[in-house]
């Protein structure tokens, strides 16, 4: 399949600038850039499927560079409600060296901080040679724009376009860069990047954008209880991400392996098949995590989430050792104990069970377990010589209530 049509069939297209583009993207040899601006010091998931883009492109032949923001990001791309949050410089310098090192690891391709050639244009130069291409019709044209204009927009936010356009500008002189990249959201930030190149060169440069990816709910991909899942392990494990993908949506799951994984159509086509016949095997969702995983931590790092996502499910506690153990329980109830106690009393005094009569009654049913060992016995003595390591208990509550007790 060519490009162009694999790009159409995975989503990943939503507007062009020209149908000249379908025959460019095949041939291959196009220089492109794809950027984000240093909110934080790591990606994170739903930057993914814009970064892939950058791969699949390498792969038929293109050269891509990947642009850190570290002169956009002191300004802020206008938001759809209001202003954001102006980060402090030394908040952006350590997220451009985050964002550098995690783009070269993953990716391994060029990359580049715009802020490198924005930092000397002084004020007057910029209207000079930039602004006076810009009248203030088109700018207020732009969908964004006209979103904020109810609610106010800053003269900072809106002079957001003409830098982004002053980044493809410059690309284009220095680099022969004459493609550019983004997420829908960011057309016309792109457009306005064309439009001057061609009116201070004469020259046709291209863009195209992806559709942003969302859930059945139309919230973005990549968010779990309002909170980034970032790409760097050290901020989001293996084993996070696997659990928010092995819960994908089976109605979006088939669209997120065209986007986030580069299995074939044919491959993808099988997964379909087999995830309609048998739903509940969640095989998609398996492969899904299975290719996410992998290009982002390793084949390793897969394995051992995948290890951990089993044994938690299956109450296999002592298959894990206890930094597995503290990865897959991070979320759950955690309480420290520096005395020793019974099981009953236990319970109870951490709010596990409302009252000693509901304790019993979990206990003698069979419905406590403590460290993967079902407990039948009120007294149990909760010592740190029990404890996993001298340190963790698991206490288990029905089949999914997980409770950590950290001996102190």
């Amino acid at each position: 399949m060519k490009l162009f049509d694999d790009l159409k069939w995975r989503g990943l297209i939503k507007d062009i600038t020209s149908d000249e583009l379908e025959n460019k993207l095949n041939e291959g040899g196009m220089t492109f850039y794809i950027g984000t601006d240093p909110t934080a010091d790591s990606m994170h998931l739903g930057h993914l499927s814009s970064f892939l883009i950058s791969k699949r492109l390498a792969d038929k032949g293109h050269h891509p560079i990947l642009l850190i923001g570290g002169a956009t990001g002191r300004i802020g791309d206008p938001r759809p409600t209001t202003e954001r949050e102006m980060k402090s410089v030394e908040e952006i310098e350590k997220n451009i060296k985050g964002l550098t090192k995690q783009a070269k690891e993953l990716f391994g391709f060029e990359v580049v901080n715009n802020y490198d050639w924005s930092k000397n244009i002084n004020f007057m130069d910029f209207l000079r040679d930039y602004g006076k291409y810009f009248s203030i019709n088109y700018m207020l044209d732009k969908d964004i724009i006209k979103r904020r204009l109810e609610t106010g927009i800053t003269y900072t936010e809106f002079s957001y376009m003409i830098m982004q356009a002053l980044d493809f500008l410059h690309l284009f002189e220095n680099k022969n860069c004459t493609l550019q990249v983004a997420g829908s959201d960011q057309w016309g930030n792109i457009t306005a990047g064309v439009d001057l190149i061609r009116k201070k060169t004469g020259k046709e440069v291209y863009a195209f954008t992806m559709p942003l990816v969302t859930d059945t709910t139309g919230k973005k991909f990549g968010k779990s209880e309002g909170n980034a899942l970032w790409l760097d392990k050290e901020k989001t494990s293996s084993y996070e991400i696997y659990q928010f993908l092995i819960n994908a949506e089976d109605e979006k799951v088939i669209d997120y392996l065209k986007v986030f994984t580069f299995l074939s159509k044919e491959e993808i086509e099988e997964i379909e098949r087999k995830h309609k016949e048998e739903p509940h095997l969640r095989f998609a969702q398996k492969e899904l995590a299975k290719g996410v995983i992998t290009f982002l931590h390793g084949k390793e790092e897969y394995e051992k989430a995948e290890k951990i996502s089993e044994s938690l499910f299956k109450g296999n506690i002592k298959d894990l050792d206890i930094k597995d153990i503290l990865v897959g329980f991070k979320d759950v109830p955690h309480f420290e104990r520096k005395e020793e106690t019974i099981l009953i009393e236990l319970l109870v005094e951490n709010k596990i069970a409302s009252s000693k009569r509901e304790a019993r009654e979990l206990i003698e049913a069979g419905a406590i377990s403590i460290n993967g060992d079902i407990i039948k016995d009120e007294n149990y003595n909760i010592t740190k010589k029990i404890a996993l390591d001298g340190k963790i208990i698991v206490i288990r509550k029905g089949k999914k209530k997980y409770f950590l007790i950290n001996f102190t």
